[in-house]
């Protein structure tokens, strides 16, 4: 499992939400755990999320419709369904509505950890290589936390919050990517963490690309947030 992966779980029936976020948890999953499908909607617009687990029968809207108007939306994510049904037209429904899975409960714990390890496989838009992820002449070692440079053959250890916005912009290198979604990545859509707390250890990290010398930039993008890039030399 790529480290830091954080998912959404929406599930409205308390004892199993409490369960699958300790069960998550235990596997060194960031979670954020809503209750019923229009906060499960609200969450996944900020993009900021690796994977997402939802209920079917929630309230307000249930999980077909979350998934649906997820992807219309342009919300692209691998998305396990959880339902009580195990009838072929509702494992249908599911998948038509854009999930990429389905399981039916009840369900054993290794077989929901082994589905989300595939999803999460799928989901990675970094090059990974040797088990680091690359970009440019930008090397993230994720389990030493460390960031070398290949064309100076500098490389420098970075902290756990610099760690986390790296390996989301090497996933989303050449995208926007606003305060707002880092926000939510690094701290969880629950947090209380102010944006400033964005700039601030944003500023560390860039200070961190200028001390390896690469050619790689996190570039501001006024009014709108962060842009992993090359710089044109």
């Amino acid at each position: 499992m790529v480290k830091h992966m954080r998912v959404l779980l929406a599930e409205d029936e308390k004892r199993m939400a409490a369960a699958l976020v300790a069960i998550l948890r235990q596997e060194k999953y960031d979670v954020d755990h809503v209750a019923d499908g229009e906060s499960a909607l609200i969450a996944l617009e900020s993009n900021a999320y690796d994977m997402a687990v939802l209920d079917v029968m929630m309230p307000a809207m249930n999980g077909f419709d979350v998934a649906r108007n997820a992807r219309n939306r342009g919300v692209g994510i691998p998305i396990l369904m959880l339902t009580a049904k195990s009838q072929v037209d509702d494992k249908v429904m599911g998948l038509d509505s854009g999930a990429d899975d389905y399981l039916t409960k009840p369900f054993e714990t290794k077989e929901l950890l082994a589905r989300l390890r595939a999803l999460g496989r799928r989901k990675s838009g970094a090059d990974v290589q040797d088990g680091n992820l690359h970009f440019g002449d930008l090397s993230l070692n994720v389990a030493e936390a460390t960031l070398s440079c290949e064309t100076t053959g500098q490389s420098i250890r970075v902290g756990e919050k610099e760690l986390r916005i790296l390996e989301y912009m090497f996933g989303n290198r050449n995208q926007i990517i606003t305060r707002e979604q880092l926000a939510v990545k690094i701290w969880g859509f629950e947090s209380e963490a102010e944006y400033n707390n964005v700039e601030v250890y944003m500023s560390f990290t860039r200070k961190k690309l200028a001390f390896v010398g690469s050619k790689v930039e996190i570039k501001a993008v006024r009014g709108l947030g962060y842009e992993l890039r090359e710089r044109n030399v």
